[in-house]
């Protein structure tokens, strides 16, 4: 019997990994995101899709570790003067957010029908926004570390310790209760405020020598050992002081921000945290009981739009009132005008302390869940939906009847280093690009670049392609290169067209369209690189120097075949890869290393003296 338990658990485990696995990379190829995707898994494979799994319940409670730990890695990110910062953020406009949406939220509740302490309950539980959900949709945009995204993070830590005080106000609005003030009640603050003491004074002085002598050990399972043992514990001893799990998780790592182990503990949690955080939405997706919303359709739907319409509205209001743009604003109360899992604690101290009852609690918990479900769609439909927004072309003057000898087409890193030369010798450029803040953070150097997009014959003429000697193509984007090139090759056949190429694949493109110089973009920094690791392996420096040309006139000779075979990079040549100009150039002098790197350091100190980096 137990090797069939013991299998049947393995099925479990097997069914859920293969579920995410599977639906996951559709969702995400479909550009729904992956929290939709594990969502939408776990209603396949839950008791009310596929019934692999009979209590989702179980599961969600080992799966809120993934909540846990992700609050601890973006605590790890927080060091406690950057969270000192954000104190009038996480106090003030939480505080403000929290304060208008359960007004709303509640009201929302009366005009349902139902009674006030049910209606504060329902609307205090939907508040509560669902950390993971933010989280994920944050990170996968890439906004968590910006301004923006902190105000979010900084509303989110506020709601998390909101539950601490709401769970007590349900403890208070209990019918059972015979004396408010017993002692009782004092003894479990007091728990609570030494469990908090207790996690910042380990914090303080024992987590950091504990970590210097396991890496003395140099035994790596120690390390990621004691990685979780501090996340669990943390998360262990907020529990037992009544409090949050996560919250004291995301202690735990900003006590250990300043850590020098800090980025070895985040990567022996990322990948606990990552597969924990997908299982805790796949059983959000179980628990999302069909039956329940079938019974009360009419209620559920009209509670869950009414919900999140309305906490979304309240969110605007707030933001535009702290002075937050209205894209800005508009993207914060689409992200949280969702419910949350601390809902579900809240609603389930409720239903035991008979303030709902077992109807409102199965109801209220299919609107929360309904609306994180909706959320990731609610993101996606304001992306397509929302006019882009707009950069501020202050200062951003366009190109327009410039003239030069030589047109350079993109400021990137490339087109920085490339324009040293031409202006070491006072030649005459134009500059044009796109990227308005690197244009203004050029200017701060006394570069003056003209926005304008080389890919239009207009903008062009407007830059004086049509006096110009030479121009170069800067830029990074294949195809936008190959676009200029057709254009000039037409329009400006007097010009010298100098182009940076992707790939192998593209030079033999540039080549057939008659450019008259063409460079792979990390060709020869990578030659120069593999010579340099030749001498660090301490073969004689003129020895590497020889290997290196050997490697340019391999790649030459590889080039001239692929040229004759009709440009086919995959004709099996037996020679190394690399790149070659069109028109046939001198061997280029190789400085010996202690001169090169010479060199290097003049060169960079007169970039960062005359031109951005």
């Amino acid at each position: 019997m137990s090797v069939e338990a013991g299998n049947s658990e393995l099925i479990k485990v097997v069914a859920l990994l293969g579920a995410a696995v599977v639906v996951v990379p559709i969702f995400r190829r479909l550009g729904l995101g992956s929290v939709l995707g594990y969502l939408a898994a776990g209603l396949a494979i839950g008791p009310f899709g596929l019934a692999w799994f009979s209590d989702p319940q179980s599961i969600l409670h080992v799966a809120e570790l993934g909540v846990v730990m992700f609050l601890f890695v973006i605590g790890l990110e927080m060091r406690p003067s950057h969270l000192w910062s954000l104190r009038r953020q996480i106090f003030g406009l939480g505080t403000l957010q929290i304060t208008v949406c359960a007004l709303l939220l509640t009201g929302v509740g009366l005009a349902f029908g139902y009674s006030l302490p049910v209606s504060f309950i329902g609307g205090m539980g939907f508040v509560l926004t669902s950390t993971a959900v933010v989280m994920q949709l944050l990170g996968e945009r890439g906004d968590i570390a910006l301004p923006r995204g902190q105000k979010v993070v900084s509303i989110l830590l506020f709601e998390d310790l909101l539950i601490v005080p709401l769970l007590a106000v349900v403890a208070f609005m209990s019918p059972n209760v015979v004396a408010p003030g017993s002692e009782s009640r004092w003894l479990g603050i007091g728990i609570g405020v030494a469990s908090l003491v207790g996690l910042v004074v380990a914090g303080i002085w024992l987590l950091n020598p504990l970590f210097r002598i396991l890496a003395a050990a140099k035994a790596r399972e120690v390390m990621t050992a004691a990685a979780l043992l501090v996340v669990l514990g943390a998360a262990l001893l907020m529990q037992l002081g009544g409090l949050s799990m996560a919250m004291g998780a995301f202690l735990a790592g900003v006590l250990l921000s300043e850590s020098t182990f800090r980025h070895q503990i985040e990567a022996d949690i990322e990948p606990f945290r990552g597969i924990l955080l997908g299982l805790f939405f796949l059983s959000v997706g179980m628990a999302l009981d069909l039956a329940v919303v079938a019974r009360s359709w009419p209620l559920i739907v009209g509670a869950v739009l009414a919900m999140m319409v309305v906490k979304a509205l309240g969110i605007y209001a707030v933001a535009r009132l702290t002075r937050a743009s209205h894209a800005d604003a508009l993207d914060r109360a689409v992200l949280m005008a969702q419910g949350g899992e601390f809902a579900f604690v809240l609603f389930a101290a409720a239903a035991s302390a008979n303030v709902i009852d077992a109807t409102v609690n199965a109801n209220m918990t299919a609107i929360v869940v309904l609306s994180m479900a909706l959320t990731p769609l609610a993101v996606l439909l304001l992306r397509r939906l929302a006019p882009a927004a707009q950069q501020s072309m202050d200062g951003i003057e366009a190109a327009d009847g410039q003239v030069g000898s030589v047109l350079i087409i993109g400021f990137g890193r490339f087109g920085q280093v490339m324009s040293q030369s031409l202006l070491a010798r006072d030649v005459d450029v134009t500059i044009i690009d796109t990227d308005i803040e690197m244009i203004r953070s050029a200017e701060e150097f006394g570069f003056k670049i003209y926005y304008g997009d080389g890919t239009r014959l207009d903008v062009l003429h407007a830059s004086g392609a049509g006096s110009a000697r030479a121009i170069a193509v800067c830029i990074d984007n294949r195809a936008a290169a190959n676009q200029i090139v057709d254009l000039v090759a037409h329009e400006f056949p007097h010009a010298k067209l100098l182009v940076r190429s992707f790939d192998r694949e593209h030079s033999l493109e540039l080549i057939a369209a008659g450019v008259d110089f063409q460079i792979r973009e990390t060709f020869e920094s990578a030659v120069d690189f593999g010579e340099a690791a030749l001498v660090e392996l301490g073969v004689p420096e003129d020895e590497a120097a020889s290997i290196a040309e050997e490697v340019r006139r391999l790649d030459a000779e590889r080039f001239e075949l692929e040229l004759a075979a009709g440009g086919d990079t995959r004709a099996g040549i037996p020679l190394l890869r690399g790149n070659t100009p069109v028109k046939p150039m001198p061997t280029p002098f190789v400085p010996p290393r202690r001169e090169s790197r010479a060199l290097n350091e003049e060169a960079a100190e007169a970039i960062r003296e005359e031109g951005p980096k």
